[in-house]
């Protein structure tokens, strides 16, 4: 029995009223004068429980924590800014502690590299490693034998004479991880990872877009060893017959400059290159010493696609999800599909938890229903690729895709 009778009159008139706010925080109140912290905190504990905005509980939990209350702030139109000061700048490093910077600093991810026209370019330094790469064991034999044996190895390397330039261009339908396997080729060797689209060299102004492909490129030459991956190298180095462009063939020329190392030396620089229409190329880009070797990457095999699956649900709330099933359904998917078909899953039962007021799991019917919706994306690009095996495989260029289409019986 307590010492304090009206404590514990309070305590008996709350077990027959324990949703009386005002009661336990006056008990609160109470105990806290008594010195009995731990009762208090439960009852304003319990107070939040019912009420988690009552400004009065979260005042009586900070008494029974110890913790001071808070002086009032007044409003930054009211606040004193010394004269001649920016009122931002003074406002942000008074709430440094609170508000995030009005513009984002440079993380560690990325290591800006300087051009000599002072433009800035991010040199990454990808975590990712070709064992995150589902399946694609053909891709990755060939990767190896280009440029991780010889990295690895470099006694061997200089008693074959082997160099560390070359090129490579990875072609095949969309979404089926070009740019993703370029990043892990660099995480693989350790190297330095330069990104370059057409959007990062197209200028108005006559000789700059020449410029920047050339700054690109010194880029990546001083930050050697290093993965310069050329994405849509179709747009970049498009069959200059086919091109109206003056400007374009200029650029076209310039590129292929810099992959024979004329401006620079190329030593240590790995060129990958991507596209999804290999035919749309210019040829001299194939010429050897340039991107020499092709590969040719394909929609995800089964193994693939149940290792796509398993990342795309793994913090997803699954249940009973046949994934044997789901494999051999999605045949001709992409990477990009799968993402898609899980994702859709996670709509219809988003919607259904919603309307029924009652969250479930994401079930087998979910992922049937979303094959029912979700289309594989590369049959219209195999299709397209047919025509070009049976019909403009000058060279052997694509005889990996004849024996493909063959293999899937689509020639």
């Amino acid at each position: 029995m307590s010492a304090d009778p009206l404590i514990d009159s309070l305590l008996a008139a709350l077990d027959a009223r324990p949703d009386d706010l005002p009661l336990r925080l006056h008990l609160a109140g109470l105990l806290i004068d008594a010195g009995r912290g731990a009762e208090a905190i439960a009852q304003a504990g319990q107070a939040l429980a019912r009420d988690p905005g009552n400004a009065q509980a979260q005042a009586v939990m900070q008494r029974a924590l110890g913790v001071p209350a808070a002086e009032p702030v007044a409003p930054l139109a009211q606040r004193a800014v010394p004269a001649g000061d920016d009122p931002l700048a003074a406002y942000e490093q008074e709430l440094a502690d609170v508000v995030p910077p009005r513009f984002a600093r440079a993380g560690d991810e990325r290591e800006p590299v300087q051009g000599d026209d002072d433009r800035v370019y991010d040199v990454e330094s990808p975590p990712v490693r070709l064992a995150d790469v589902g399946g694609m064991a053909a891709v990755k034999e060939r990767l190896e034998l280009a440029f991780l044996g010889p990295l690895r190895n470099p006694e061997l390397r200089r008693m074959y004479g082997k160099s560390l330039r070359g090129g490579l261009m990875l072609y095949g339908p969309p979404g089926c991880g070009k740019t993703f396997l370029a990043r892990a080729v660099a995480g693989e060797m350790g190297a330095k990872f330069v990104s370059l689209s057409i959007v990062d060299v197209l200028d108005m102004w006559i000789g700059n877009s020449e410029r920047n492909l050339h700054e690109l490129f010194e880029a990546a030459r001083r930050s050697a060893p290093c993965v310069l991956f050329l994405d849509e190298i179709d747009a970049l180095g498009h069959k200059r017959s086919q091109v109206s462009s003056s400007s374009m063939r200029t650029l076209g020329n310039q590129l292929l400059a810099e992959l024979d190392g004329m401006e620079g030396d190329n030593e240590g620089v790995f060129v990958l290159a991507a596209t999804n229409t290999p035919w749309d190329v210019d040829p001299a880009l194939r010429r050897p010493g340039r991107l020499d070797r092709v590969v040719l990457v394909l929609p995800p095999d089964a193994e693939a696609r149940a290792a796509i699956l398993e990342y795309h649900l793994r913090e997803r709330p699954i249940a009973n999800i046949d994934l044997r099933r789901l494999v051999a359904a999605t045949e001709d998917y992409s990477g990009a599909d799968l993402a898609h078909l899980c994702e859709t899953a996670a709509e219809f039962a988003m919607a259904d938890s919603v309307r029924a007021g009652v969250v479930r799991m994401i079930e087998q019917r979910d992922l049937e229903r979303a094959l029912s919706e979700v289309r594989p994306s590369t049959r219209p690009w195999l299709s397209t690729a047919r025509n070009v095996a049976m019909f403009a495989n000058e060279g052997g260029v694509y005889d990996d895709l004849v024996a493909y289409l063959k293999r899937r019986k689509l020639l």
